[in-house]
């Protein structure tokens, strides 16, 4: 059950079956119900997850309005990473759109994991890395293309597509869900 949460690790950084067998093992499973919230606006994100089965949504509140920024699929990563670091209150929830198997790893057994094996260092390096590099994909496609044209690209994914309701997609590509009506309408 764990072969996708290794080969996620494994992705990161070159470690031996023995170290990857000792790091999996701290991750914890658990079973989310769809709409459960795994982080709430004003506490500290504390957990690593890696999304094994379903789809998580990353959002915030703006004059009551649901934005949502970021979605974690099957066999992909979910965190509110200016949190986890900083040991701050997030501003972000982070909801399960539909029930989902995740594993989760606690900060405190990341540090310890840090002493103990330090590969994962540079695993964590790596991944840091890679997370910052979406997020500056996403902010320059928000700030450079169209509503539009950003559409078209998630018409590109189709996990988006098939797993995400019309009013997150509308606030993930920054349009109110009329305009994606107008939009969806323009392109058929």
């Amino acid at each position: 059950m764990q072969t996708e949460l290794k080969a996620f690790i494994s992705s990161y950084a070159n470690i031996n079956q023995e170290q990857l067998d000792a790091i999996a093992s701290k991750f914890r499973q658990r079973t989310i119900n769809k709409n459960e919230l795994l982080l709430q606006q004003g506490s500290v994100c504390r957990d690593l997850i890696f999304v094994q089965d379903g789809c998580l949504r990353l959002y915030y509140l703006a004059d009551h309005v649901e934005i949502s920024v970021w979605f974690a699929f099957k066999h992909s990563s979910a965190i509110e990473m200016h949190s986890f670091i900083s040991g701050k209150p997030s501003d972000y929830f982070l909801q399960a759109i539909e029930e989902s198997t995740v594993w989760y790893l606690p900060k405190n057994e990341l540090i310890k994991l840090y002493a103990e094996y330090p590969v994962m260092q540079e695993m964590m390096r790596n991944f840091w890395e890679d997370v910052i590099l979406n997020l500056l994909e996403r902010f320059t496609a928000l700030q450079r293309e169209s509503a539009e044209q950003r559409y078209l690209d998630l018409l590109k994914k189709p996990a988006f597509m098939q797993k995400i309701p019309q009013k997150y997609l509308a606030s993930f590509i920054g349009v109110t869900p009329t305009s994606l009506s107008r939009i969806r309408k323009n392109i058929r």
